[in-house]
C-alpha cells in the first residue's frame, strides 16, 4: 500500500507514521504546512527510509495536491492535518476555518478528480480516511457516552470547524460515491506532543518548578488515549474499515484534569523527587477557565473493538510513566520545537483572565 498522510510532522500524524514504517509494509508521502506543531525532529528515525517521502505543500494548495496525487498514485490517503487547540481557537478562529474546512475540501477534490481517473479495481481499493475528534459532539453530562450515532453540538471554533470537515466528508460520500472512513478519538497524549497541551505542559512546567495551572476546579472530564494506541487503531480502520462507516477510538481512561495533574506529580516525585522534600503538587494554582469549557467527553469505542478487533494495549497508568519518561529523555526536542513563538503562556483567554 502507499497512503498518502496529511499532517504528518504532527503530534498524531508522526506517530502514525513511525509505527507503519517499522511495522507495516506501506510507503508513506508525508504532507504538512509545518506551522508551529509541525517538526520534523519527531520523524527522524524514519526520515532514511526508501519508503518515506516528505512534501512541505499546504493542503489548500490545489494544484500542489494535484501533482501529489498524479506524481505518487496513492491506494490511500490519512487526513490528519488540522489546527487543534480549542485555546488558540478562541483567541484566532479564522485559521481553523481556513485549513480544517477550506483544506479539507480542496483535499477532498483533489481526491475525488484522482479517485475517478483510476481503473475499476483501484477505485473499489481506494480509502480518504478522515480523522477527527469527540469534541465535535459538544458535551456529556455526569453519565452516558458519544456512539457513532450521536448528533454533533461542537461547541468551540476549533470543534465546529472539525465538524464542519467531518461533514464535508460524508457529504462527499454520498453525494460523490468517494470511498471514505471516518474516527473520532478521545484525547490524545505520549511522545512528542506540542507543550501547549494538559500533559506536557504540566510536565515542563513541572520541572522547571514553575505552576501548574488548572482551569477553573479541575473537574472537566477527558477519556484519555495513549497516541500509539491510537496510531494502530488508525491503520487498522484504514486496512479494513467500511467505506462510508465511522468508528470512535477512545482509551477508556476518563479523568478529571485535577486528576490528571496529581497523577503527573505523583509519577514526578517518584522519578525525579525534588531535593527540599516538596511535592510537585504544592506548585498546582486554579485559574480562569477557558470560555464554554466543555463538561465531560468519554467515547463509546465497541464499534471499533467489536468490528475491527481493536483494544488499547496500555492503560492510563502505563502510559503516563511512558509519556513522563519520554519527556525526562528528550529535553533536547522539547527546547527545540518551542522556537519563540509559544512558551507555555495561558491562551484562549480573549484579551481577559
Amino acid at each position: 500500500m502507499k497512503a498518502v498522510i496529511t499532517g504528518g510532522a504532527g503530534f498524531i500524524g508522526s506517530a502514525v507514521i513511525r509505527y507503519a514504517i517499522s511495522t507495516l509494509d506501506v510507503e508513506i508521502v508525508n504532507i504538512d504546512k509545518l506551522t508551529y506543531a509541525g517538526n520534523l525532529e519527531s520523524l527522524r528515525e524514519v526520515e532514511g527510509n526508501p519508503r518515506y517521502k516528505f512534501e512541505h505543500v499546504d493542503i489548500r494548495d490545489r494544484k500542489a495536491m494535484d501533482r501529489i496525487f498524479s506524481q505518487y498514485k496513492p491506494d490511500a490517503v490519512m487526513h490528519l492535518a488540522a489546527e487543534s487547540h480549542v485555546d488558540r481557537s478562541i483567541d484566532g478562529p479564522a485559521a481553523f476555518i481556513e485549513t480544517n474546512i477550506m483544506g479539507t475540501y480542496t483535499l477532498l477534490e483533489a481526491a475525488r478528480d484522482y479517485w475517478n481517473s483510476l481503473d475499476v479495481k483501484k477505485k473499489a481499493e481506494f480509502r480518504f480516511h478522515h480523522v477527527s475528534t469527540d469534541e465535535v459532539y459538544g458535551t456529556l453530562g455526569q453519565e452516558g457516552h458519544f456512539t457513532e450515532s450521536t448528533a454533533y453540538a461542537p461547541n468551540s471554533p476549533y470543534s465546529a470547524s472539525k465538524a464542519s470537515s467531518d461533514h464535508l466528508v460524508r457529504a462527499w460520500h454520498h453525494t460523490y460515491k468517494l470511498p471514505v472512513i471516518t474516527t473520532n478519538c478521545s484525547n490524545n497524549y505520549g511522545p512528542y506532543q506540542f507543550p501547549e497541551k494538559l500533559i506536557p505542559l504540566m510536565i515542563l512546567n513541572a520541572l522547571e518548578g514553575k505552576k501548574l495551572p488548572v482551569y477553573g476546579k479541575g473537574d472537566n472530564v477527558r477519556d484519555w488515549l495513549y497516541v500509539e494506541d491510537h496510531a494502530q487503531a488508525l491503520w487498522l480502520a484504514l486496512q479494513q474499515g467500511k467505506a462510508g462507516e465511522n468508528y470512535n477510538i477512545g482509551g477508556c481512561n476518563e479523568k478529571t484534569n485535577l486528576e490528571v495533574v496529581y497523577e503527573i506529580c505523583g509519577v514526578l516525585d517518584e522519578i525525579v523527587p525534588l531535593h527540599n522534600a516538596g511535592k510537585y503538587c504544592d506548585n498546582l494554582i486554579f485559574i480562569a477557565d477557558r470560555p464554554g469549557h466543555d463538561r465531560r467527553y468519554a467515547i463509546d469505542a465497541s464499534k471499533i473493538k467489536r468490528e475491527l478487533g481493536w483494544r488499547p494495549q496500555e492503560s492510563f497508568e502505563t502510559g503516563l510513566r511512558n509519556t513522563v519518561l519520554w519527556y525526562l529523555e528528550n529535553q533536547e526536542w522539547c527546547r527545540h520545537v518551542q522556537d519563540g513563538t509559544y512558551q507555555r503562556e495561558r491562551l484562549g483567554v480573549m484579551g481577559e483572565l
